[in-house]
């Protein structure tokens, strides 16, 4: 039939290819992923809200800790106002007592009343204590005005005590115990440094009168008095600005100020410096040194098991250098870093009393000098480069030869019940002298050739944390705890004195004071001109010196703990600065 016929035209042949298991396997994995796709989708899609809202948190937390911080700041500004006129009532209410002591000294020509000799032989505590009851029965307010001098003069002593106990222990030690968190103001109340208000009266003598009372325990004599024409003054009434105003209200004409910084202009001398902050270096613990290297283009800074290195042009961290042999656990602050002069080598100081000297380029120690029996506080190279110098805790001064690193100890012959731990050296310019400052007052300087002792600089009235010698190497500088910086003339020291020449004596190659600030002074530096000195402190405050005459030409503040390290560029115009608040800075002045 038809039918049968047309079937048998259909077209025949083999059937398609089934398909195969690697195709199945294929669809199988596409739809795996279009499964985990659609799955993380929705993931997504649930996550990005909750992102958001993390960070609008995150947003306001830091909101409320900007705020916080700026409270305590105002707090703190509150407190130092508060005190300063507390202490200033203090020292007007100590002149009334001491003129009604002298007045009482003096009896009237027509005679004492009956008794009155009896007092003169009374211990003094227990005269004052008669008259100050006397006077609080007259007027009740004056009993509390009594106790709480009291009391702050309890707390000075304790603070006093403490910091004889742990004089050399504040560059990093009772800082380390200030870290709130970085960059972040000081929780703790700053000790206030000895104040001339708190000097004991002097001893009474005379016919008919015993010897005055033994000072106590703490309570410092009245210091030695030079004779006139011995030594500058001691005091530059042109720096007295600071204690005339308060610097945060400062008047516009007379201040500069960034956004976490600012810097207050002496009005009694004819302002020639500007200054401008350029990079703020944040670190992971305090930063104990700075130093630039010869050519200006480095910075070096020393803080918790690392020496850092950063480019001065652009603020940018050129290199870490960190010795992986050391025990991780605890602490090991690098106290000092220097350059060689030719800047390939960076040398380091630090608590484990080793002396580390890096290869800069490639990262590793090229020579590790032992010696030292207390960690090492201080280093500087020669400006050959052939000799390091270091100060250590352990009284002594040594002087390494970098080609074999054998080494000449300088050593500090004094009582063991003397401590003259030595804080800071320095080498002249021409590698003739080493001076050392130490912690029991003394500026020492050697004959480096020799090692001979050749000179002891007295004057400073408290530990001496910083030494350096100008450029020119015919004065040194020195910083103190006493708050003061002192230059010398060094001139003549170490060389044979002219037939028939009597030696000068030590205070009077002192020729220049210079006071000013609030705190202990913890370093100091001087311009590659020599027209700059410039010190760091312990009241978190910067000052520049005019080398010529020792009057302040500004004060910059902007860290917001202790300056514990400073360094002016040995060829461009910069200022670095380390601090307990965690950051180094480095400035620029012209």
């Amino acid at each position: 039939s038809s039918s049968q016929q047309h079937r048998n035209l259909q077209p025949t042949g083999p059937p398609g290819p089934a398909p195969t298991s690697s195709q199945s396997r294929v669809e199988a994995a596409l739809d795996s992923v279009r499964h985990e796709f659609d799955i993380l989708t929705q993931e997504l899609s649930v996550l990005r809200p909750q992102r958001d809202d993390f960070e609008a948190k995150v947003s306001s937390q830091v909101n409320e800790l900007n705020i916080i911080r700026q409270s305590l700041y105002d707090l703190e500004n509150q407190h130092t106002k508060i005190r300063q006129e507390y202490e200033a009532e203090i020292a007007r209410l100590r002149a009334d007592l001491d003129r009604a002591r002298a007045a009482s000294a003096h009896p009237t020509p027509a005679g004492p009343p009956h008794g009155a000799y009896q007092d003169v032989f009374v211990p003094r505590e227990q005269r004052e204590r008669e008259r100050d009851r006397m006077v609080v029965d007259r007027d009740p307010n004056r009993e509390r005005e009594r106790m709480d001098r009291d009391r702050m003069m309890v707390d000075r002593e304790r603070d006093r005590e403490r910091d004889s106990r742990e004089s050399k222990r504040i560059k990093t030690d009772r800082i380390k115990t200030d870290r709130s968190a970085p960059g972040q103001p000081s929780s703790q109340t700053l000790p206030p440094g000895p104040s001339s208000a708190q000097a004991p009266m002097p001893k009474q003598s005379g016919p008919g009168l015993p010897p005055g009372p033994a000072y106590p325990p703490g309570i410092a004599q009245p210091a030695e008095q030079v004779p006139i024409g011995s030594g500058p003054p001691d005091i530059n009434p042109n720096n007295s600005f600071l204690d005339e105003i308060d610097p945060h209200q400062a008047p516009p004409d007379m201040k500069v100020e960034g956004s976490d910084w600012f810097a207050v202009f002496n009005p009694k001398v004819k302002r020639s410096l500007s200054v401008q902050l350029v990079h703020t270096l944040s670190h992971e613990s305090v930063v104990c040194c700075v130093r630039f290297s010869a050519d200006g283009k480095y910075l070096a800074t020393g803080c918790n098991r690392t020496a850092q290195i950063y480019d001065t042009s652009t603020g940018q961290k050129t290199c870490v250098l960190v010795d992986q042999n050391v025990p991780k656990s605890g602490d090991l602050y690098i106290r000092s870093v220097c350059f060689s002069p030719d800047g390939k080598l960076l040398a380091t100081g630090a608590e484990d009393k080793l002396i580390r000297i890096w290869d800069i380029k490639a990262r590793r120690i090229r020579n590790t000098f032992e010696g030292h029996q207390q960690e090492i506080y201080s280093l500087e190279f020669s400006r050959d480069g052939m000799l390091i110098v270091s100060g250590s805790g352990d009284r002594t001064a040594r002087i390494w030869s970098l080609n074999d690193g054998t080494h000449k100890v300088l050593p500090i012959h004094e009582p063991e019940t003397v401590d003259s731990g030595v804080t800071s050296v320095a080498i002249s310019p021409d590698a003739r002298l080493v001076a050392a400052g130490s912690l029991d007052t003394i500026v020492r300087i050697w004959d480096v050739s020799t090692g001979v002792l050749v000179e002891r600089l007295r004057g400073h009235k408290d530990s001496v944390y910083s030494v350096a010698f100008t450029p020119d190497g015919k004065g040194l500088i020195s910083g103190s705890l006493d708050k003061t910086l002192k230059y010398w003339d060094v001139r003549a020291v170490g060389l044979p004195k002219p037939s028939g020449q009597k030696p000068q004596d030590e205070k009077g190659l002192c020729t220049m004071n210079f006071t000013g600030h609030k705190d202990y002074v913890l370093s100091v530096a001087v311009s590659h001109d020599g027209q700059w000195i410039v010190s760091g402190s312990k009241d978190r405050g910067v000052q520049f010196w005019d080398a010529r005459t020792a009057t302040v030409q500004l004060m910059l503040q902007g860290h917001k703990n202790s300056v514990i390290s400073i360094d002016l560029s040995p060829a461009t115009s910069l200022l670095a600065t380390g601090s307990g608040d965690w950051m180094a800075r480095i400035c620029t002045f012209s």
